[in-house]
């Protein structure tokens, strides 16, 4: 069977270490596993032109939204999220998936993150708006939030996220950058940062100086690690999730829908680990 992922750019992609190594520990030998150089104007004739030896595909950006059109069957999150990171192809149709959402919950989760009582975090604040925000709003509401708030630079560029938090019933405010400086502000819970590396230097500073931080901290850039949040974080006492946690449960995730199996958890975060130190 075949499986691959998509994007540009695509090069630096972690997903055939991870994806590999899966195969490799199920014994999966004649699984193959790809990089695919593909924007929006291709990703319709591609995916069509895919055969019956094909398992799934893994999509990063710009292909998450533009393939929903493509799409036989959403899950609710690829829907609500407005975008799927995995297609799985079965006989009666193509189906897409955000797993992204899992990716978020599950490093949480597995930090042990301090701000996750059981009946989910009571405050929560996203830094950025941009697709990988609206999962993260997903996966804070799964986990049991009401809402959160939303720091962003554009305020015209927060539609798409209006639009998740109105599919899943919640709530969302949207604060100024310039809060991500201030002394008395932003001190939720669990922090999920879901901007480039360098974007939360100004939170990461703020923090330095108050070592008043949230109890758990989630930042989606994952190389270089640790970033000068995730650093600031765990210097002022956070429990922090790396990106490339995320990065590991979203791909077991895919690996469990595309090929039915249990993902072999383990295998696969040392297969990424090993390939990020190569890359060091």
């Amino acid at each position: 069977m075949k499986a691959a992922v998509l994007g540009q750019p695509i090069a630096h992609s972690l997903s055939p270490a991870l994806h590999r190594a899966a195969y490799e520990a199920l014994g999966f030998t004649d699984w193959t596993y790809d990089l695919v150089e593909c924007d929006e104007a291709g990703l319709a004739a591609y995916v069509e032109s895919r055969g019956p030896e094909w398992a799934g595909l893994s999509l990063t950006m710009p292909l998450k939204r533009a393939v929903l059109p493509l799409l036989d069957h959403v899950d609710h999150l690829a829907a609500a999220t407005g975008g799927a990171n995995t297609v799985v192809f079965r006989s009666e149709g193509r189906y897409g998936y955000n797993t992204d959402v899992q990716g978020i919950v599950d490093a949480l989760t597995e930090a042990g993150s301090a701000g996750l009582a059981s009946s989910g975090p009571g405050s929560v604040a996203i830094i950025g708006a941009g697709a990988t925000a609206c999962s993260a709003l997903a996966a804070v509401g799964e986990l049991g939030a009401a809402g959160a708030d939303v720091v962003l630079r554009d305020r015209s560029r927060a539609a798409a996220l209006l639009d998740t938090a109105d599919r899943l019933g919640l709530k969302v405010r949207l604060r100024p950058w310039e809060d991500l400086a201030r002394d008395d502000a932003l001190v939720p819970d669990v922090l999920i940062s879901t901007v480039p590396a360098g974007a939360a230097d100004d939170y990461a500073r703020r923090l330095r100086l108050t070592r008043h931080a949230p109890p758990a901290v989630l930042d989606v850039v994952y190389h270089p690690w640790p970033t000068p949040l995730a650093e600031a974080a765990l210097a002022a006492g956070s429990v922090v999730a790396s990106g490339y946690a995320m990065l590991l449960h979203q791909a077991a995730a895919q690996v469990e829908l595309m090929t039915g199996k249990p993902a072999p958890l383990e295998a696969m975060r040392a297969a990424g680990e090993q390939e990020l130190a190569r890359r060091h």
